[in-house]
């Protein structure tokens, strides 16, 4: 077979797995019919920050402790450029803020959220390890493992 190159428009807005038909480019067809059409599927290289599904677009987005408990004003890239995030009291991790209409374009709109990801500052230092202490203290009636029965 030979090799060549042939320039294409990606459409605004598609999602993996659809399929791109270029008129024309395939191989010839039997007899002297002229040649079939190309067709693409489309698949996305991952992401370090972002993942599709469908329309929609999610980000783990890392929260301290902290941020999740009492609530929180960050800041938080998007595809777009840079939001200010606003997590609530009392946030989970796992939980998902939504920005409508801010995932892949199209008719509707993909949504984009941020999955809400506890990070957890190391226990390294005096200060540190006091801090966990206390916590444990303040705590103790906790059970991080109740679901599980």
């Amino acid at each position: 077979g030979r090799t060549r190159s042939i320039e294409f428009t990606i459409p605004k807005g598609i999602r993996a797995g659809q399929q791109i038909r270029l008129a024309g480019q395939g191989a010839p067809g039997a007899g002297k019919s002229g040649a079939g059409d190309l067709y693409l599927e489309v698949e996305f290289l991952p992401h370090k920050l972002y993942r599709a599904e469908g329309r929609d677009v999610y980000m783990n987005l890392p929260v301290a402790p902290w941020e999740a408990a009492l609530g929180a004003h960050v800041e938080a890239p998007t595809p777009t450029g840079w939001v200010e995030v606003t997590i609530p009291p009392g946030s989970s991790p796992g939980s998902k803020l939504r920005l409508k209409g801010r995932g892949l374009p199209g008719k509707p709109a993909g949504d984009f959220y941020f999955v809400l990801q506890l990070a957890l500052p190391p226990a390294s230092g005096k200060g540190a390890k006091k801090a966990y202490e206390d916590m444990a203290e303040a705590f103790k009636a906790f059970e991080p493992r109740a679901s599980l029965a």
